[in-house]
């Protein structure tokens, strides 16, 4: 295959994994092996992906929030500072792990890896582009639910294990904190299952093709003639709900309860050093990232730039890089939020969850079910997106 040949296809899987499948097997390579070896090499791909994403992720939130705070951030580490978080994590490298001598040793060793390998597990089903993820399962986003709930039980055991007041008050407001915001959460991710009638993420992103108004963020969106009038009240909502979710679930102020430096001197982290910190650090930021991914993916258009599908074809090896803008985005708008707002008061997180939350993820979702259910019959006055006409 040349590479006009590679280009022409519009797809990473049909122009570059299933030729190099193709002639690896054709060498006499068992066919199992070649898919093990793929596998494990996107395994590795997107553990270096978390690593550089989130050493660039720190940098920036300390530039920013610095630049909130009227300071300069890291500057002298590398060039504008940008070597300070590698730094970081050698110096995290070289510190000793100490345990407690009264902490469990198997729940203290297993916790970091547990909340870690949760959060690689989630970056997996993530569309890149056009046939580009590790796993395209058909029940994508059923299995992000599966695997969102890990972190909680990987925080509860961190507490718990640790044998530290401190550490298992951050564990018991994790369980809380995650299993209350897990709910709107899992029910927002509900409306661009339905707009788009599958559970595959690919598949969410390609209902989304096309113009910008195809976005879900932007659905519903009414038609006058050709005139497209967008108007909001399902998807903007249900993408806001879906953030805010987020950012209970990783901790970020105002939710950063579990850890909470002034109450419960790091929480549930208390007495973690050395590497085991780090990995929980590490969590913490791929899964900040992992939300911008994912909610791009579910409601900005994924890896669609929204100036048409003639547009993407053209630019189609370099959609990846939409989606990686997308979420830095999102990822800044945490870092504005963590600059900008204080710490909730704990009966104003949970009151916010089950008072206010939940009923409005109730309505959106019943809303998106009546407009896919009626999308046939409203289909030359509203259009929902490609994936409903």
């Amino acid at each position: 295959m040349t590479l006009g040949d590679y280009y022409a296809t519009h797809d990473f899987w049909l122009g570059i994994g299933m030729p190099l499948h193709d002639w690896l097997v054709g060498l006499g390579v068992p066919g199992w092996l070649v898919s093990l070896v793929y596998v494990a090499f996107g395994a590795a791909v997107i553990l270096g992906m978390i690593t550089f994403f989130v050493i660039i992720a720190i940098w920036a939130e300390r530039r920013f929030i610095a630049r909130l705070q009227d300071r300069r951030g890291p500057n002298r580490v590398g060039k504008f500072g940008l070597l300070q978080s590698v730094a970081d994590a050698l110096k995290l490298l070289a510190k000793e792990i100490i345990r407690p001598a009264q902490a469990d040793p198997t729940l203290h060793f297993l916790a970091p890896m547990l909340i870690l390998g949760a959060s690689l597990m989630t970056w997996a089903v993530i569309p890149w582009g056009p046939g580009l993820q590790v796993a395209n399962l058909n029940i994508g986003v059923l299995y992000l639910l599966a695997f969102g709930a890990i972190p909680a039980l990987g925080v509860t055991i961190a507490g718990w294990g640790s044998t530290n007041k401190y550490s298992l008050f951050g564990g018991m407001r994790a369980v809380v904190q995650y299993v209350s915001y897990e709910v709107p959460a899992g029910i927002v991710i509900v409306v661009p299952v339905l707009l788009a009638r599958t559970m595959s993420l690919q598949g969410i992103v390609q209902a989304q093709s096309g113009p910008l108004w195809n976005w879900f963020v932007f659905q519903p969106t009414f038609f006058v003639g050709p005139l497209p009038i967008p108007f909001p009240i399902i998807g903007l909502v249900a993408f806001v709900y879906y953030l805010i979710a987020g950012l209970a679930e990783t901790n970020r102020t105002p939710f950063d309860h579990v850890e909470a430096d002034s109450e419960l001197t790091g929480g549930f982290t208390t007495e973690y050093s050395g590497m085991q910190f780090a990995l929980f650090f590490l969590a913490e930021y791929a899964n900040s990232i992992a939300v911008g991914l994912l909610g791009s993916t579910l409601f900005l258009g994924g890896y669609h730039t929204g100036l048409g599908d003639a547009f993407d074809d053209l630019i189609w090896p370099l959609l990846p890089g939409v989606l990686i803008t997308k979420a830095a985005i999102i990822f800044l708008i945490f870092v504005w939020v963590r600059g900008t707002l204080p710490r909730f008061r704990y009966d104003q997180l949970m009151q916010f969850a089950w008072k206010r939350m939940l009923p409005v993820s109730l309505a959106l979702v019943s809303l998106s079910a009546l407009f896919a259910s009626l999308s046939s019959l409203l289909g030359p006055v509203v259009r929902l997106a490609p994936g409903v006409r």
